[in-house]
């Protein structure tokens, strides 16, 4: 049987993949997308869908392992490792643990500082040229049962300042001004207006049919089984048939590493299942998007529908649902909000890509000339999808990068 031929194929159609082809897309370039599932049908699909400038700081910080030893085997904390012996996952949670640092932080802040603005200013492009995604920028709102929390939230909020990220900090009077609903416990909040919020599979659908119209081929249920290299190049594609291509992009989330991994290209990445409960005509909607700081959940009002989203769970790529999570979301919000109920409840999980250093992966790596690499993003796939996409096609092009991600290059694991 004759191999199809492409001369870009995208791997994975989350909003990365998407996002690529797209602006692959828009340059004229002939793009096909493959996706194992549907369409956002990952952890682009029921995510919080939260475009925050922020949340810059890398998610491997100082304090944060002290922190996380205390909820570690917690089941119903916001961060949870299943107990087992995988040398894999020892190998990342050392990694992450040389990577909380003052200078891995300051480093790293910059481009995640730009580039989730950049994002934010394509996302309001997109909805000006009226892409149906339901976009609003009304900021966001994190805040504080504790005054302990707050205080790693002053230090935070000096640290985002320094890089042009506007905060304004209230007190729990002037919270409750401006979300009344928030419960007497909340002491203290930060409202950061630069955010912003968006129903997140809205704007990968509508942004995948644009791209068909535009003449890419869009092909779901479609995995991809292997990437088989010649010399400095991806040679073939092994998918539900074989394809020969001049170039991939390889955005398949969480389960990159499997796929380039036979070709020597080691991508430190451990699936972080995150959980959302999203209640339809629910019986209350706050004003803006919440972030409760010591439970660590999002919750965003998206059309008529509440989604409450949280937690990071090291399980592998396991996507079966925990119900002592989906209560801990439940309990935690209670402390800061009324009970919530709606006509129906949707509980999903997805499973974010994360790398032990905080940072995406973006980028060819030095092994081979036909592969960009275009994952990693963790909690923050989302906010930096639409600005991942316009670099990967400035790549692709072999042009020079609107901006320096250096810092994301996918050979840094090599050190």
């Amino acid at each position: 049987m004759a191999a199809n031929r492409a001369e870009v194929l995208v791997i994975g159609g989350g909003i990365v993949g998407v996002c690529a082809a797209y602006f692959l897309a828009q340059r004229g370039a002939k793009v096909v997308l493959l996706e194992r599932d549907e369409i956002c049908s990952g952890a682009s699909y029921g995510n919080a869908g939260l475009v925050v400038p922020s949340h810059s700081i890398p998610l491997p910080a100082p304090g944060v392992v002290a922190k996380g030893l205390r909820w570690l085997l917690n089941p119903e904390s916001p961060f949870y490792i299943r107990p087992r012996l995988d040398l894999t996952l020892l190998s990342w949670l050392w990694r992450f643990w040389r990577s909380c640092t003052e200078e891995h932080v300051r480093t790293s802040l910059p481009s995640l500082c730009t580039l989730q603005q950049v994002s934010l200013a394509l996302f309001a492009q997109f909805a000006a040229e009226g892409l149906p995604f339901g976009w609003q920028r009304k900021g966001t709102m994190t805040v504080y049962n504790t005054e302990q929390g707050f205080e790693d939230g002053v230090r935070e909020v000096e640290l985002l300042r320094q890089h042009g990220i506007a905060a304004e900090v209230l007190t729990g009077e002037q919270v409750r001004e401006r979300e009344p609903l928030l419960r007497e416990t909340v002491v203290v909040g930060v409202y950061f207006p630069g955010d912003a919020h968006l129903d997140p599979a809205a704007f990968v659908h509508a942004l995948a049919n644009r791209t068909r119209e535009m003449g890419a081929l869009i092909l779901t249920q479609t995995e991809v089984k292997a990437l088989e290299g010649r010399g400095r190049r991806v040679e073939r594609v092994l998918a539900d048939g074989e394809w020969q291509v001049d170039l991939v992009v390889l955005a398949a989330g969480a389960w990159s590493p499997q796929l380039v991994r036979p070709l020597g290209i080691p991508l430190p990445i451990q699936p972080a299942k995150g959980y959302s409960i999203t209640f339809c005509h629910p019986n209350f909607l706050p004003s803006l998007p919440l972030m409760l700081n010591e439970v660590r959940v999002a919750v965003t009002p998206l059309d008529g529908r509440l989604r409450l989203g949280g937690t990071l769970e090291l399980a592998g790529l396991d996507l079966s649902i925990n119900q002592r999570r989906i209560h801990a979301i439940r309990q935690g919000v209670a402390k800061y909000l009324p009970s919530v109920s709606g006509s129906k409840e949707v509980v999903w999980s997805g499973l974010r890509p994360c790398t032990p250093d905080g940072l995406p992966v973006l980028g060819r790596p030095h092994r081979l000339d036909n592969l960009i690499i275009a994952t990693g993003h963790g909690t923050l796939g989302v906010s930096l999808g639409p600005v991942t996409g316009k670099l990967v096609a400035q790549m692709a092009a072999g042009e020079p990068l609107d901006h320096d991600v250096r810092l994301w290059s996918p050979d840094r694991f090599l050190r």
